[in-house]
């Protein structure tokens, strides 16, 4: 039986995928920092369910995370879902601050844990989700798109790594277009919105079927396309913004 654990599994994407997993009859750690939403996924499937509250901005996330691999018996793929954003053109520092630190600092700390683990363990699966907003820079979300940048090039880094020193680790990039999770609600008008379960079901097929970078869906891989032949001094005379 397939061993999954998710962070950032009490909402959005991270939910939808755990659900998913427990109808494939794969045993789920979840994660997350609400402990009645992982109380109430625990209830769907008691046996196949372990979980552990945790915030992933907090140095002891890490230790958590152990716990929760324990009690699960151990972790072939781990999936990190966690992260938040918003529109911020008043560049509230308040608003990047906190944006940088749970996509810059808790992506690697639970992602460097995480590897940690399988380089211990004779490799496994790391995924991650993160976004077609890191492929340029977005005036209308500057911490935002700079964190998944960033996270695009950890994960090419960590896989470097991995081969270097022969840890046998896979590693997948699934980079979404907007998503109708609770992340945008009431944060503007956003294009070509995917629901929440159609993202999710590619993402448990990418799960089953690893590939190394992704993006969801065709639309937008066309989209990030163009977006890269773009020259950087038309795009930043672009308006690339969503509407509020």
């Amino acid at each position: 039986m397939k061993r999954i654990v998710i962070v950032g599994a009490t909402s959005g994407i991270g939910l939808e995928v755990a659900r998913l997993c427990i109808r494939a009859g794969w045993r789920v750690g979840a994660a997350g920092r609400r402990q009645e939403a992982l109380d109430a996924l625990r209830a769907e499937a008691p046996g196949q369910v372990e979980t552990e509250a945790l915030d992933v901005t907090r140095d002891d996330a890490p230790e958590h995370l152990a716990r929760l691999i324990e009690r699960l018996g151990g972790m072939d793929t781990y999936l990190h879902t966690s992260g938040i954003g918003k529109r911020n053109v008043e560049l509230r520092p308040d608003i990047e601050i906190d944006t940088l630190r749970t996509n810059g600092e808790g992506f690697v700390r639970m992602v460097t844990a995480a590897f940690g683990y399988f380089r211990a363990h004779g490799g496994g699966h790391l995924a991650v989700i993160s976004s077609i907003a890191g492929t340029r820079g977005l005036g209308s979300a500057p911490a935002y798109s700079a964190s998944k940048r960033m996270q695009n090039t950890y994960i090419d880094a960590l896989a470097q790594l991995s081969h270097m020193e022969g840890y046998g680790i896979r590693f997948t990039d699934i980079r979404p277009g907007f998503v109708a999770t609770p992340l945008l609600a009431g944060d503007g008008h956003y294009p070509m919105l995917m629901r929440t379960e159609k993202v999710a079901a590619r993402i448990m097929h990418i799960l089953r079927r690893p590939r190394r970078r992704v993006v969801i869906d065709r639309r937008y891989a066309v989209l990030v396309f163009f977006w890269r032949l773009i020259p950087q001094w038309i795009w930043e005379r672009l308006k690339v913004r969503t509407k509020a």
